[in-house]
């Protein structure tokens, strides 16, 4: 009973030298979890949905386009991102940004038809107005 008690202890406090069979073991045991180990099992993926979601809002929806205007805080874009005119750059930052937070477009495509920066008396952008419109599957 011994002998496993201090097994046990050497093994929690990882006191086996270098290159023994017990670290070894260890080692190999250690590789083998990580390898072996089914993803489903942990969720630490990033939760930038709840981050960004105070940050995006349905703003309107227009059946008859099929279209649906979301604004997007200026503040949910890096500082060197924001742009006072549409730019190819900000309509991806954007399009990735609604693929990520709003639950409507995460499995589905969709294209930004419109983006309308909105500024503040002091010329900073204070949020953006992004149009888009689901695309059909290919």
């Amino acid at each position: 009973m011994r002998t496993l008690w201090r097994a046990i202890v050497r093994t929690i406090f990882w006191s086996f030298e270098r290159g023994s069979w017990p670290y070894d073991l260890a080692v190999i045991l250690i590789i083998l979890f990580v390898l072996v180990t089914p993803t489903r099992w942990f969720h630490d993926q990033p939760q930038l949905s709840a981050v960004f979601a105070s940050k995006v809002q349905l703003e309107s929806e227009d059946p008859a386009r099929q279209t649906h205007t979301y604004r997007l805080d200026a503040t949910a874009l890096p500082a060197e991102k924001r742009a006072a005119r549409a730019t190819p750059e900000l309509e991806r930052e954007t399009h990735d940004i609604l693929a990520r937070t709003v639950a409507e477009l995460k499995d589905q495509t969709f294209q930004v038809i419109h983006i309308e920066p909105v500024s503040a008396q002091d010329g900073s952008i204070l949020y953006y107005d992004v149009t888009v419109h689901p695309s059909p599957l290919m």
